[in-house]
């Protein structure tokens, strides 16, 4: 298949949203990192917005959109609904914090709710791709390798964001301490990323022998042109997976969360996390849309 820029734009940056969105909520549930909910918020409305606006580039007439929302069971309209919500949610839990008396603070139970929407988020937006005509993206292994993306890039973030702007008395750079639930939740996201990537990569590599044979050496439906070779093609993919996916985007942000927490440094640590984690989030979706072939091998 085709690579789908657009797409890899979109699913991407819904996650950092979603997962950065998530996280705020997450310490704000447990009364923390308070000088960095404001901020956190208006970057994850960016992410948001721009993950929207990339979407469009993968329609010719954008507007036909529209006759897809009528369908509960299309994936976009599922999308669109998980998004729709999450940000209502979003606006309510902004009324929240400018409100609460420290401008900083929102209820628990808000705080609760928008971890489970962020989650569900990019659940819905995953799932949209799994179907059982491409072999290779029919695993719930991949819905659980965006969530890993979500649940690194959005506590890395967070993390950077609290070090941006240390209290009074604070070091710049430093995050409140190195046992910080920001540093925690970036060291924990760092490795449940890891080991999504790890075992989609494996998915991936032994996904060669879930294709049909069809008897064919051409494409039926396009006579001069061979038939898929999927062990060739997922062979093929090995570098983009170990390592781009694996290496850089899985190791290197788990090293560089481990190494943020230890020293506290998250102003130096969390960018080289976010940067490695993107990298590799990139590097699997061009090997997930390489290997979207049919059941059949039919490009």
């Amino acid at each position: 298949m085709e690579l789908q820029w657009p797409l890899i734009i979109f699913t991407t940056l819904v996650a950092w949203s979603a997962g950065l969105f998530g996280t705020q909520a997450l310490m704000a549930a447990f009364g923390t990192g308070k000088r960095a909910q404001v901020p956190a918020w208006i970057c994850s409305a960016v992410l948001l917005a721009a993950g929207g606006i990339a979407v469009f580039f993968h329609l010719e007439h954008w507007e036909r959109i529209f006759n897809g929302f009528g369908h509960l069971t299309s994936g976009i309209t599922q999308e669109l609904i998980a998004i729709v919500v999450l940000a209502a949610v979003a606006v309510a839990y902004l009324v929240m914090l400018r409100k609460s008396d420290d401008g900083a603070s929102v209820p628990k139970w808000l705080a609760w709710a928008s971890v489970a929407l962020s989650v569900a988020l990019v659940a819905v937006m995953a799932h949209s791709y799994t179907m059982a005509a491409r072999p290779a993206w029919d695993s719930v292994l991949w819905i659980l390798y965006v969530l890993g993306n979500a649940c690194v890039l959005g506590p890395a973030t967070f993390a950077f964001l609290m070090a941006a702007a240390p209290p009074a008395g604070q070091p710049a750079g430093r995050a409140a301490d190195a046992g910080a639930p920001a540093g925690l939740a970036a060291l924990v996201g760092a490795a449940a990323n890891a080991l999504a990537a790890l075992a989609f990569a494996i998915f991936l590599q032994l996904s060669a022998g879930s294709f049909a044979g069809v008897g064919y050496y051409f494409d039926p439906t396009h006579p001069t042109r061979a038939m898929a070779d999927a062990a060739a093609t997922v062979g093929a993919q090995a570098p983009l997976v170990w390592l781009g996916a694996v290496a850089v985007g899985a190791i290197v942000p788990l090293a560089a969360a481990f190494l943020g927490k230890r020293s506290g440094n998250w102003k130096l640590w969390a960018p080289v996390a976010i940067i490695a984690a993107l990298a590799g989030a990139v590097c699997m979706r061009v090997a997930f849309y390489n290997l979207g072939l049919s059941v059949f091998m039919f490009y």
